[in-house]
């Protein structure tokens, strides 16, 4: 698929990629959902928690850029160059929460995101330079990242990591 440049795009990658996700997901039992090792040492509620989490990070950056601040992307104290520090962080933050939470709160933040995109115009979206904070990207692009391409990385890395554990 490629990448969407209008906000019809965007919406339809999201639902294509999500419902994918999803129905991945519901061929899981909940056994399954917590074994440790599936994509690296993450379970695949630890995946879905880094995405629930990439996702309030967009929704936070774009509220922020919306009041006309300059939010810190993609954390306070990392920079882009360390995303493996930041996602092991994200990983500690949420590897003791029940199954249940994580699936409740990225369902919620699925939501969210969609309502958020929604309200936005095609220009608000893919105008580079629109909000101060995107630099040289757009606002899509980063609910891009955090959404449909990261969906997809999700459900290939877990595909992948289940396809291994059943062979050893």
């Amino acid at each position: 698929m490629p990448r969407p440049t209008t906000k019809k795009g965007l919406l339809e990658a999201i639902e294509v990629e999500h419902k994918a996700l999803e129905g991945l997901l519901a061929g899981l039992s909940p056994s399954q959902m917590t074994q440790p090792g599936v994509v690296g040492e993450w379970s695949v509620k630890d995946v879905l928690a880094h995405l629930l989490e990439w996702q309030l990070m967009v929704l936070r950056w774009h509220a922020a850029g919306v009041q006309g601040k300059i939010p810190v992307t993609p954390a306070e104290g990392f920079n882009w160059a360390q995303l493996p520090e930041l996602n092991q962080q994200i990983y500690e933050k949420h590897c003791n929460r029940s199954l249940a939470d994580i699936q409740k709160e990225f369902k919620s933040s699925h939501k969210k995101i969609l309502s958020t995109v929604q309200g936005l115009s095609d220009e608000d979206l893919f105008t580079r330079g629109r909000y101060a904070w995107t630099k040289n990207n757009t606002l899509g692009t980063y609910f891009v990242s955090s959404t449909s391409s990261h969906y997809l990385w999700a459900r290939t890395n877990i595909k992948k990591g289940l396809k291994a554990g059943k062979s050893k």
